[in-house]
């Protein structure tokens, strides 16, 4: 299956095409796959992500589904790379993993039918859906915040084309231990129909990303910890968690709070144990 990468290559952007252990520029030049500065594997002019959609995290929060998935939006500002820095701001404490794979649309989407969604996806990605949920409280109904915040959508590390979302497996590692273990077999609503869904009164264009949801056990991490996400056929996104160089503001907006609410939504399973 191809993979295309954007790397910085001697201070450029440059799209690559992944050989083995090498990725190829366009002029020939060649780098090896650890060696690259990665960069996300597109530019989209919107991320558009659904709530609930794997059964196993429906099942931890007692959760019901609705009649047909609801979304939420990550503005352009939270793009990351393959292994780039997930910033925790300073005075904020449940910043929570969600590994997940991210449709890219390949040319413009309109209105089509879901077995027509095929012809409008130019290939897949990993993700991490990082949220803040020190925010839950003010934002519930946005998300803006809890999943808006700088550097909290990661994507990468490459484009893969050609791929089947039918049957993989999608796992998450925190510092080497696993703490995520799903499949893309146990979504309610597959890729296609997601497209379709929101292709009804918003226009996709090339580029854009739709990111299809979670499963169980999303949990907080604290800087310092290194997050994998990996799902196969697509590769592994690594990033790291830092924490930001100053406290969030106190002269203006609500402030992070830890009510049960956002406790509870953090801990996820975990919560009913405390």
């Amino acid at each position: 299956m191809p993979e295309y990468r954007r790397i910085l290559l001697e201070g450029a952007a440059v799209e690559t095409v992944r050989d083995g252990d090498e990725l190829v520029a366009p002029d020939g030049r060649r780098v090896r796959t650890e060696h690259a500065r990665h960069l996300p594997p597109v530019l989209p002019s919107k991320i558009v992500a659904v709530h609930l959609n794997h059964l196993s995290r429906v099942k931890e929060f007692g959760a019901r589904l609705p009649a047909a998935p609801t979304y939420f939006h990550k503005p352009t500002t939270t793009l990351n790379a393959h292994r780039g820095a997930v910033v925790r701001p300073e005075g904020c404490h449940w910043l929570n993993y969600e590994g997940e794979v991210a449709i890219v649309i390949g040319r413009s989407c309109r209105n089509i039918a879901p077995d027509e969604a095929a012809e409008y996806i130019a290939g897949y990605t990993v993700a991490n859906d990082f949220g803040l949920h020190d925010f839950r409280d003010t934002d519930a109904g946005s998300m803006l915040r809890v999943k808006g915040s700088d550097t909290l959508c990661p994507l990468g590390p490459g484009l893969v084309t050609d791929w089947d979302f039918r049957g993989k497996s999608l796992r998450t590692y925190v510092n080497g231990t696993l703490a995520q273990d799903g499949s893309t077999d146990e979504m309610q609503w597959d890729m296609h129909y997601l497209v379709a869904d929101i292709a009804r009164t918003i226009t996709l264009l090339p580029g854009d990303v739709l990111l299809s949801g979670t499963p169980a056990n999303s949990r907080p991490v604290l800087p310092g910890d290194v997050v994998e996400v990996e799902v196969e056929g697509l590769g592994s996104l690594t990033n790291h968690i830092v924490t930001g160089p100053t406290p969030i503001r106190t002269d203006v907006g609500a402030q992070p709070t830890e009510s049960d609410e956002v406790l509870s939504t953090a801990l996820g399973g975990d919560w009913e144990h405390r």
